[in-house]
Order: C-alpha cells, then structure tokens, then sequence
C-alpha cells in the first residue's frame, strides 16, 4: 500500500522532527503504525517536509517509500531498525530483486578494478543484481560491471540526498544508474555527505542484499563495516584473496579467517547463494522478491546437457567431452536450452542460470 500525500506528509514530519531520532521514531511508529498524529514532543520543520515533497512531484521517478509502503523492499524491512523513509530515484521494482552487494576500496589496485567489473558483469548475467555505494574504486567498477550487461540494472546507495552526487566525479555515473536501476538513500533531499553517514549507507547496502562480496580492502576500509553489518543481518559474507604481501587485501584475508567464503570464481558465489535464491533460505522475507526455480520441462538429452554446464563460463569443447555427443548436437540443444532462458552465452563459451 502507498501513503497518500497526507499519510506521506506526517511521516516526513515526524522525519524531520530534531531531536526525534531512528530509535524513537520506531517506538512511535509501534503506537501508531499508519502515523496519523505526532507526539506531543514532535517539533517538525515543515520546510524540509515541503522540499522532499516538491522533490518527489517534480519527477514521476523520484519515490519516498515509508515502511507502510508495499514497494518498500522486502530484504531492509526485516532487518533490526529499518529505515523509516527512503528517497529512490529511478526503476523501483528493482528493489526487489535478488541482490549482492559488491563493496572495497576506495583506492584498489589495477587488478582489483578488473576483478570488480569481471565479477560484477558475470553475476549479472547469471541473475543477480548488483547494489553498491557509487563510491570510488571498486563500487564504481562494480556498477560499471554491471551495466556493461544489456539491459541490466544496478542499485546504487548514497550516504547524501538523492538530488546530489557524491563524488562528483561519478556524476554521469549516476545518472545512468538512475536510468538502468536507482539511487537510493535514507537521507532527506539536500544532505551533503558526512564521514558519519557512510557507515549507515553501509547498513542499507547489506541489507538489501542476500550476500556482500568484499573485492579489495585494507584493515581499515569502510568495506569490512559493511561485512561487519552483513554478518549481524544474517546474510553471506565472501572475499577475493590476493596477495599475502599487498597491503590492500589485508581485510579480505581477515575477514576469510573470521569464516568469510574465500572467492575465486562466480561460481563460489553462485554454490553459495543457490539455495537462498529457491527460497530454502534462513529469511523467508527473501522469497518476495527472488527468482523461483525454472518450471521448464526438459526432455532426457536437454537435461544432461544442462547437468554439465556450470555457473561459470563452460567452453563448448568441454560440453562436448563431458556428455560424449556430437558436436552438432550439442549446438542445437545449447541453442534449445538458451531460447528457453536456462543458460546464457558468455565470454568463453555458456553459463547457466539461476533464473
């Protein structure tokens, strides 16, 4: 259900009340779920209540969703204290879809960048979409991974206001996020980034997500905050070793000793989150918005076929060694299997699908 404007206009007042914080809206919100009075105590500014609605008239992609709303995600709501509103620009539906969230360092190495876009378009094609924070670094090159796959989308959350970029140098970045997916933020329309703000930002990226995939991090980056959060929000935690000598990967090796799933392939994602992607998950808030397992009926030939491609690339000469068919054969079944959306050509040869 949708807030109407009246219904919208008092949760941004209670939004917008100092000294009101997460804490005690939630307490409030408990009394009086739709909001159709304030406490007594609520002092709201009613011009920052009529910017954020100015905001969301101006654009018919620009959404606030309150928690009473049914387009608000399904993975945030279900985690400890949720954020009371969100401030989206672009594709709504997106929200719901099966995330993973892809974060690291602000200031990676060459190969890390490759690795955060090869893993990012490669998920994407398998079925999942990636969330990221738009910062610098590897969560630019993770949004760039992903919507280098047609037609794809991404999510990407700010620790500003949705009506203004941070960093500025991401700024066409954004805007095409904006088109093939959203911006998303808790914070209201005119907040400027903040070092204190981030770590929250980080909250909403793991929440959102079934897993957070940590590509390059030092001891000290932001990235393992998010890990930390993804841990305590019950959701996977994974990380790209590298070298034991490079100081940029010392928080990827920390957290695979605090029991992260050390990653080399999309596939060591994919085993992972598999049965969380067929609603045999911990969370059944999840299974909303997930992809349901393929109803397709498949004859004996197709099925065997199927059962040797992985959901990494597969070259057509191992296909062909591992079912012992003929060459032709097996590219006209590849060919049956594509068409009815089970496996996908990829860089290499087919990967199959999740969805």
């Amino acid at each position: 259900m949708m807030c109407s404007t009246a219904g919208l206009e008092n949760w941004l007042a209670l939004y917008h009340s100092p000294g009101i914080g997460e804490t005690a809206f939630h307490r409030w919100l408990a009394l009086d779920p739709s909001i159709s009075t304030l406490p007594v105590n609520a002092r709201p500014d009613w011009h920052a209540v009529r910017r954020d609605l100015t905001w969301m008239q101006r654009d018919p992609n620009h959404h606030i969703l309150t928690l009473q709303d049914s387009r608000y995600p399904i993975a945030l709501r279900n985690i400890e204290n949720p954020p009371p509103v969100l401030y989206v620009v672009g594709e709504i539906t997106c929200l719901n879809r099966p995330q993973l969230a892809m974060v690291g360092s602000r200031h990676p190495s060459n190969v890390g960048v490759e690795h955060a876009f090869s893993f990012a378009s490669q998920l994407t094609t398998l079925g999942l979409q990636i969330t990221s924070g738009l910062a610098i670094g590897i969560d630019g090159a993770s949004h760039r991974g992903a919507l280098s796959v047609a037609n794809a989308t991404t999510i990407a959350v700010l620790a500003n206001g949705v009506d203004t970029t941070y960093p500025q140098r991401h700024k066409d970045l954004a805007a095409q996020i904006a088109t093939r997916g959203c911006l998303l933020s808790e914070f209201p329309i005119g907040t400027v980034a903040l070092p204190g703000y981030f770590p929250r930002r980080n909250r909403i990226i793991s929440g959102l997500s079934l897993g957070v995939l940590v590509v390059e991090a030092a001891l000290n980056s932001g990235s393992l905050i998010t890990a930390r959060y993804a841990i305590e929000q019950g959701r996977e935690v994974f990380a790209i070793p590298g070298p034991i000598d490079s100081p940029k990967v010392k928080g990827c090796h920390h957290l695979i000793r605090q029991g992260a799933k050390l990653v080399e392939t999309a596939q060591d994602v994919l085993e992972e989150l598999a049965a969380l992607l067929n609603c045999g998950i911990r969370d059944k808030s999840f299974c909303g918005g997930m992809v349901p397992p393929s109803q397709v009926a498949l004859n004996s030939q197709q099925q065997q076929l199927l059962n040797f491609i992985d959901y990494d690339s597969t070259c057509v000469d191992a296909i062909v060694a591992r079912t012992g068919l003929a060459t032709n054969i097996v590219g006209a079944v590849l060919l049956e299997l594509e068409l009815q959306s089970l496996i996908t050509a990829v860089p290499g040869g087919y990967a199959r699908k999740l969805s």
